[in-house]
C-alpha cells in the first residue's frame, strides 16, 4: 500500500478514448512529470500535454485527480485520458513507471478500495460480475450490490444472530431454569433465519443465468428434431440435418439473445442406447449437460408412437426440477401418434420446427424473464454460496442443544453461523483469500 501504482484502465484495442490510471502516495508527483502544467485541481478536468522523460510529446488529453480519501482507491488518484489506441495509452504508462510506479497487479486498484475501507468484499466481487454480466437484469442486481445491497442482507442476518446470541449468553447460568417458550421463540427465530437464508441460496441459483448467460440444452431420441430445431432457432444451417440415427454424436454449441438474454444452445446426440463407443460417449455427454443446464428443451415426436427411447428421457426429466423443463410436441403437422399421458407433469408447446420455431423463441424469453423475478439479495460468487450455506448448517446444528439445554454448544453454533455470514462482506482469513481473488480481476481494476 506504499507503493504508487499504474496500470491502464481500458481494453486493449483502438478506440476512441484510453485511460491510464495511478493510486498511491505519489501519484500527483509523478503525475506531474509527464503532465507539469496540469493544476491538478482535485475533481477538476484539466487540458494537458503529455510528455515522456525525454521531453516529448506522448499527446494531448485530460488530466482528473482524485485527492485522498475522496477517490476510488482512498489514495490519491491521477487519471488520464488520452485519445485511443494501444500505442498512446502505453506511452503515459511507460513514463509513469520510469518516472517510479509500479505496474499494478491484476485487481489491485479494486483491492486497495476494500483494504481502505473505500468497499466492502461483496461490493467488490459485483465490480468483478458487472463487467462480465451477460444481461441487463443481471447489471441491475450488480449495481444494487455495489450500492450495499447484499452488505444490508448479511447485517440483517448478523444482527439477528447476535441477538439471539446475547439472549444463549444471558441464560447460560440458569440453563436448567430456561422455561419451553423461551425455547419455542428462539427456534422459531432460528427456522426463519433458516428458511431466508435457504431461500436466498435457491433464488441466486436461479438467477445465475442473468450473470454468467443461460444455458438451454435440447434432448430428445434420435430423429425428433434436435438438429432442425437449433438451425431454426439460428436462422442457419449449423448442426447437419439427416434421416439416420445417430448423426449428431456430440453436442454443439452456439450462442444467441433471446430477449435481453444471453443464451447458449447446446444441440445434444439423440439419447438411447448404443454399442457404437463414439455415439455413447456423444450420449454421456447429452446426459452431462442435461444436469447442467438452466431450461431443458425436451422434444417428442408427435408422428411417432410412444416408446422406451421416449420413456428414458421421461425419466431422465424426473429427477429435474419441474420448472427447469419444457416439452416440445414437435412434427405437430402430421399424423398424431404419440401417448401424451406420460408428460403432463411438465408444461407443453406443440410445434412443427420446419414451419416456425418463433413460438419456441417467445415461450423461452418468457421463462428467462421469470428466472429473473425475486425480492431477494442475489448471490453472486460461488464463495458467497457456501458462506450462507455453511450459516444455515450451523443454524441447523444449533437446535439439539438449544432443545436439551446446552446453552454452551448451542452459542458455539451461533458464534460459527455469525462468522460464516460475516465473511460475505469482511473475511476473517484474509490475505491468501484476498490475494486469489482479487488476482482474478482485469489489469487496470
Amino acid at each position: 500500500m506504499n507503493d504508487t501504482i499504474a496500470a491502464i484502465a481500458t481494453a486493449g484495442g483502438s478506440g476512441t478514448i484510453a485511460i491510464v490510471r495511478l493510486s498511491g502516495p505519489e501519484a500527483r508527483q509523478l503525475a506531474a512529470t509527464i503532465a507539469p502544467k496540469a493544476s491538478f485541481t482535485p475533481r477538476q478536468a484539466d487540458l494537458a500535454t503529455l510528455y515522456d522523460r525525454n521531453g516529448a510529446m506522448i499527446d494531448q488529453g485530460i488530466v482528473l485527480f482524485f485527492a485522498s480519501p475522496r477517490s476510488f482507491t482512498g489514495e490519491d488518484v491521477v487519471e488520464f485520458q488520452s485519445h485511443g489506441g494501444v500505442v498512446i495509452a502505453r506511452q503515459i504508462l511507460d513514463a509513469l513507471l520510469e518516472a517510479g510506479a509500479r505496474l499494478a497487479e491484476p485487481g489491485e486498484f479494486t483491492k486497495r478500495a476494500f483494504l481502505g475501507g473505500k468497499i466492502d468484499l461483496s461490493q467488490a466481487e459485483a465490480i468483478a460480475g458487472i463487467i462480465e454480466a451477460k444481461s441487463v437484469r443481471g447489471t441491475q442486481i450488480l449495481a444494487r450490490q455495489l450500492q450495499g445491497e447484499l452488505g444490508e442482507f448479511v447485517d440483517a442476518t448478523r444482527e439477528a444472530l447476535l441477538r439471539i446470541l446475547a439472549h444463549s449468553e444471558v441464560m447460560i447460568d440458569y440453563a436448567e431454569e430456561v422455561e419451553s417458550p423461551v425455547v419455542e421463540a428462539l427456534t422459531r427465530q432460528l427456522e426463519e433465519l433458516r428458511e431466508h437464508l435457504e431461500r436466498t441460496v435457491r433464488s441466486s441459483l436461479r438467477r445465475r443465468g442473468l450473470i454468467e448467460g443461460f444455458r438451454v440444452a435440447i434432448v430428445g431420441k434420435p430423429n425428433v428434431g434436435k438438429s432442425s430445431l437449433l438451425n431454426a432457432m439460428l436462422a442457419y444451417d449449423r448442426a447437419i440435418v439427416s434421416p439416420i440415427a445417430g448423426t449428431t454424436r456430440d453436442t454443439i454449441e452456439e450462442t444467441i439473445e433471446i430477449g435481453s438474454h444471453h443464451v447458449r444452445l447446446i444441440d445434444t446426440a439423440g439419447i438411447r442406447s448404443s454399442e457404437d463407443t463414439i455415439e455413447q460417449i456423444g450420449v454421456e455427454r447429452s446426459l452431462a449437460s442435461l444436469q447442467e443446464a438452466d431450461i431443458v428443451v425436451a422434444l417428442f415426436d408427435a408422428s411417432r408412437p410412444w416408446d422406451g427411447e421416449d420413456r428414458r428421457i421421461a425419466d431422465l426429466l424426473e429427477v429435474l426440477p419441474p420448472e427447469n423443463v419444457l416439452v416440445v410436441i414437435n412434427k405437430v403437422d402430421l399424423p398424431s401418434e404419440l401417448d401424451r399421458s406420460s408428460l403432463t407433469r411438465w408444461p407443453q408447446l406443440e410445434l412443427s420446427v420446419a414451419q416456425d420455431a418463433e413460438p419456441l423463441i417467445a415461450r423461452l424469453e418468457t421463462l428467462l424473464d421469470q428466472r429473473g423475478d425475486g425480492e431477494e439479495p442475489m448471490l453472486v460468487s460461488q464463495r458467497q454460496m457456501e458462506a450462507v450455506r455453511a450459516c444455515a448448517e450451523q443454524i441447523m446444528l444449533a437446535y439439539m442443544p438449544l432443545e436439551q439445554g446446552e446453552l454452551e454448544l448451542f452459542s458455539y453454533h451461533i458464534r460459527e453461523a455469525i462468522e460464516r455470514i460475516g465473511s460475505i462482506t469482511h473475511p476473517y482469513e484474509e490475505s491468501e483469500m484476498l490475494d486469489r481473488m482479487f488476482g482474478e480481476f482485469c489489469l487496470g481494476k
